[in-house]
């Protein structure tokens, strides 16, 4: 079974990206760092900034759940599929070509 070049996607397909998939709605921006609800789970008005991601390093943190990783792993939690298979569906979803690594 190949291999995803994981590094080459990460070129490719952004947080940002992943973000409004999921129809992410940030409270609050400051620069690359972006607050709001988490995605993964309900939230209550008072953790209206307990998800925090960062743009520029393609990583989250969720201070509720404690979700934490990138943009994939995100995915992964969102569709709640083993983080292989959410990273082909998320390519073939984009009409992205997946980068296989050939062994």
């Amino acid at each position: 079974m190949p291999g995803i070049n994981f590094q080459k996607l990460r070129d490719e397909i952004s947080m940002e990206r992943v973000l409004e998939l999921l129809s992410f709605q940030g409270t609050r921006r400051q620069g690359n760092q972006w607050y709001g609800y988490c995605p993964l789970h309900e939230s209550e008005p008072k953790h209206r900034t307990a998800f925090s991601v960062n743009l520029a390093m393609h990583c989250y943190y969720c201070h509720k759940c404690k979700s934490c990783g990138d943009q994939f792993t995100l995915w992964a939690q969102a569709t709640r599929t083993p983080i292989r298979q959410a990273t082909i569906n998320l390519c073939y979803q984009l009409r992205q070509d997946v980068p296989w690594i050939r062994r």
